[in-house]
């Protein structure tokens, strides 16, 4: 058998002819679009991917393209309907023909698209990190943390330049009842690739400080929803749930909720509405101030409407107490003056006896014990005596020998033993630094004094 070769092109032209007969209706493909490039002529050409659910590992590949005038309405309506920015990354259900070019290869073109199958699987990302926290037991635990009743000291996750953190600066600044607040911002990418890390180091770094803080907000502006990716963030939120301090959300998206925003603390949609909730409370903060301290002046003004009517009572009672204390006191002191006259005649007429008793015992009394009195006094003068005498004569033992020490140490004597005196103005010098250049000094010996000048 003889072998007919033919050309690429004849083989492709061969596949075009087979596709087109074969595949010539349109089939609604799921797939994910791993790249998505819109070029200066409005057309928009994709490459459309399927992944092993298992591994993860691609396991099908086709190039796309959807031409301009069907790409104008296709976009924004998608767009629309999802809150998603058509691009890279998504999962789409799009209604495609195969057209099958020589030079070229297969393509898919896009007629149409299915929103509602990009939104349940948006919602079916959601739903499944949402499961994964409950299942891990930290779902709640954010909503679990209360908020002091004064919220004043937060901590705010935002980047500086984004509008939604200027008009929540000046809304908590500028509230109609001058509440102060004192936030602090932790600066953070809020969209793209990095913003995940970015919210998280944030909230690392407060973690740091959490003592210093009531609560965190974190806010970001107005925008694609596309741009909110990170906030589905299963990491993110996981720091979130296990954050010690109560976290407030406020990211500026209104059509549905993200994943931090259904297990953060508080969940409000925009910055300027975080602003006012943290106003709210500071508001009924004020508001249950007031009623406590009306509470208290009731109260107080009570306590001083009974005490009067005491005070009333008591007033109007005491000149009935007071007659009733004077009669007993009265009563009292008689029966105290009846009481001492009695005992005072009791005492002297016992007084009375005694006296009488004495006056009769006395004299016997001096007689009897006078003779014992004389031999006591005779034995004391004989002792005083005696004493004086032994007095006297130790008194003449010491004078003697102060008589011999003075002697011994008296100038004459000391003179006599070749010593001499110096003597300035009258007085005796007993130091070398008593003498000065110019003094004149005496000196006395035994046999008489000599006088001399010191140079």
């Amino acid at each position: 058998m003889v072998m007919q070769d033919i050309s690429l092109y004849e083989l492709n032209s061969l596949i075009k002819r087979t596709l087109n007969e074969g595949l010539s209706e349109r089939y609604w493909v799921s797939a994910e679009i791993s790249e998505a490039r819109e070029n200066h002529s409005g057309h928009c050409y994709l490459e459309f991917a399927e992944k092993d659910l298992r591994s993860g590992q691609i396991i099908a590949k086709a190039k796309g393209v959807i031409w301009a005038s069907t790409f104008l309405m296709l976009k924004p309506y998608f767009e629309e309907q999802t809150g998603e920015r058509f691009g890279a990354g998504i999962k789409v259900l799009v209604q495609v023909s195969v057209d099958f070019h020589e030079l070229y290869g297969m393509t898919l073109t896009v007629h149409d698209i299915d929103p509602s199958y990009t939104l349940g699987d948006i919602a079916r990302r959601r739903a499944e990190i949402l499961r994964q926290l409950a299942e891990e037991g930290v779902i709640d635990m954010n909503k679990e943390l209360s908020w002091p009743l004064l919220p004043q000291r937060i901590a705010v996750i935002s980047s500086r330049t984004a509008a939604g953190y200027g008009d929540f600066t000046n809304q908590l600044k500028n509230n109609p009842k001058g509440y102060l607040f004192y936030p602090v911002l932790f600066q953070a990418i809020m969209q793209g690739n990095q913003a995940e890390s970015s919210i998280i180091c944030a909230l690392e770094r407060i973690y740091e400080q959490a003592g210093n803080f009531d609560g965190v907000v974190i806010i970001r502006g107005g925008g694609a929803t596309s741009e909110l990716s990170c906030f589905d963030s299963y990491l993110l939120a996981q720091h979130i749930t296990q954050f010690p301090l109560p976290v407030l959300t406020g990211i500026g998206h209104d059509r549905d909720e993200t994943v931090i925003d259904k297990i953060a603390n508080i969940r409000v949609k925009t910055p300027t509405a975080a602003a006012e909730w943290l106003i709210a409370q500071a508001q009924k903060a004020d508001d249950r101030r007031i009623l406590l301290r009306d509470a208290i002046v009731a109260s107080v003004q009570q306590q001083i409407q009974e005490e009067e009517k005491l005070l009333s009572t008591i007033t109007q009672g005491i000149p009935r107490l007071l007659d009733r204390q004077v009669q007993a006191e009265k009563s009292r002191i008689q029966k105290i003056q009846q009481s001492v006259a009695q005992k005072s005649r009791e005492r002297l007429f016992k007084e009375r006896i005694h006296i009488n008793n004495l006056t009769t015992s006395l004299p016997r009394s001096i007689e009897k014990s006078l003779p014992q009195k004389q031999a006591q006094l005779q034995q004391f003068e004989y002792r005083l005596r005696q004493a004086v005498g032994d007095r006297i004569k130790t008194a003449r033992q010491q004078l003697d020998i102060l008589s011999k020490t003075v002697d011994l140490t008296s100038p004459e004597r000391i003179l006599q033993q070749g010593y001499s005196l110096t003597l300035k103005s009258g007085k005796v010098v007993r130091s070398i630094h008593e003498l000065h250049p110019g003094d004149k000094i005496t000196t006395v010996f035994k046999d008489g004094e000599k006088e001399s000048k010191i140079i």
